[in-house]
């Protein structure tokens, strides 16, 4: 079970964000609030496996990279105010396994913490439309929710019969899933999945609602 550490964030994120993990039974939150003058020592205290930070309290991106360089276990997600291309572009760049918008969609943010947790970078609509990012990704398709959570059950080798069963849905509609995730990622099989994690990052389709809202 993936186990996550939540920086301090403005009281209605904050709320928002402790109820949408505690109400997923396979996620665990092991310390929330923390100042970040603390994270790095909490991440020392708990091993999680991803450090959720606010990008507003960073003080500066270099802070990012000072963390994955003494946490390289620790997967770090940046939640920012709309950031732009250039400011995921830079936290990626930093060591950051995704950067998310405070808008995305609260379920997206779920899924992205799951992805995430698997080493799968990640990042919003809002970004990838602003221009070319590090990584290479310009306009590149969105993943749905349900895709995501298919994905999630590839990665971890479920088959199409027992994907069906997880998510109740019948296995021609898993099987059309998969199409869709193989074909906006550009692979053909469910091998080449291992290669996401050192590749390209995934656009999460979201942004309808605040977090916190």
């Amino acid at each position: 079970m993936p186990t996550v550490l939540g920086a301090k964030f403005e009281d209605l994120v904050a709320i928002g964000l402790r109820v949408l993990i505690s109400e997923d039974p396979n996620l665990e939150l092991v310390a929330e609030g923390v100042a970040m003058e603390s994270v790095e020592a909490e991440i020392e205290r708990h091993r999680p496996d991803v450090a959720l930070l606010n990008f507003g309290t960073l003080g500066s991106p270099g802070r990012v990279l000072q963390l994955h360089r003494a946490h390289p276990a620790t997967r770090i997600v940046v939640l920012a105010n709309r950031p732009t291309a250039a400011e995921c572009n830079q936290m990626l760049s930093f060591g950051a396994t995704a950067c998310l918008s405070k808008e995305t969609e609260a379920r997206d943010v779920v899924n992205a913490l799951h992805l995430a947790s698997r080493g799968m970078h990640l990042l919003p609509r809002s970004a990838a439309a602003g221009g070319v990012l590090g990584a290479g990704v310009q306009g590149a398709e969105l993943l749905t929710p349900r895709e995501a959570q298919v994905l999630e059950l590839l990665q971890d080798g479920a088959t199409n019969a027992e994907i069906a069963h997880e998510l109740s849905i019948g296995i021609e509609t898993v099987r059309t899933h998969a199409r869709h995730i193989y074909r906006k990622l550009g692979i053909g099989s469910r091998r080449e999945l291992t290669r996401l994690a050192r590749q390209d990052p995934i656009v999460v389709d979201g942004e309808r609602r605040p977090v916190g809202g």
